[in-house]
């Protein structure tokens, strides 16, 4: 997983609170379990109006999300985090968070900054007034600098290591490859009469380029829906 320690990059401000993950990406698009192409299936719904935030140019390449309290509620979809990070975002900045969502941030490399609500509204504001302004985070030092404004921000000191040397749960889990490979070797010799242990199968990786099957300008839907 990509470090994250500094980032500057465009903020985006969504005035949304409540935002549940079928709002962050609806369920239609749950039934890839690779990790790419999500892009274009991030707030879906919502970029359909032609006003929504994103579809402004100013906001087309956002690294950072300033939203509302509760962000990330509702069903504990991977999948939603994926879309933000795909999209492009490493940042998303709220009040609160869903507890299972925020866990879910750490493990692919998004950081959920905590802010008060006067801060979220202070850098909306800020954002809104001159748009397409870029911001900076520091987990370092916890900070976001956006114009001549610095604010603080909470993180897990658990999420803020793992964010800074860029580990999932499977970087951590081969820092213990040594000892992994030691017990194998001691139950292969001590129990030969049990089942091995069969080698992970690597495919190869291909590229996925939408999230929509197939790519169509006109989607209605699920069609369950329609």
């Amino acid at each position: 997983m990509e470090k994250l320690t500094t980032l500057t990059g465009t903020g985006v401000p969504l005035r949304r609170s409540n935002v549940d993950t079928d709002q962050i990406i609806p369920a239609v698009f749950l039934k890839r379990v690779t990790r790419a192409g999500f892009d274009d299936a991030l707030f879906y719904a919502w970029r359909r109006d032609p006003d929504f935030v994103l579809n402004k140019p100013e906001y087309a390449d956002g690294k950072i999300l300033v939203a509302g309290p509760d962000f990330g509620i509702g069903s504990s979809r991977e999948h939603a985090v994926w879309a933000l990070h795909d999209y492009g975002f490493r940042v998303v900045i709220a009040p609160r968070f869903a507890d299972i969502f925020y866990g879910n941030t750490a493990k692919n490399g998004v950081l959920a900054a905590i802010m008060p609500q006067e801060s979220v509204e202070l850098l909306w504001k800020l954002l809104e007034e001159e748009p397409g302004r870029q911001m900076t985070v520091d987990l370092d030092t916890r900070t976001v600098t956006c114009g001549d404004v610095v604010l603080p921000f909470e993180v897990n000191d658990y999420v803020r290591w793992r964010l800074m040397n860029g580990y999932d749960d499977i970087d951590l889990t081969l820092q213990h490859e040594d000892d992994i490979a030691a017990y194998e070797k001691m139950r292969a010799e001590r129990f030969p009469f049990k089942p091995k242990t069969i080698p992970a199968l690597h495919e190869e990786e291909y590229v996925i380029e939408s999230a929509r099957e197939p790519h169509d300008d006109g989607w209605a839907g699920p069609i369950g829906a329609r």
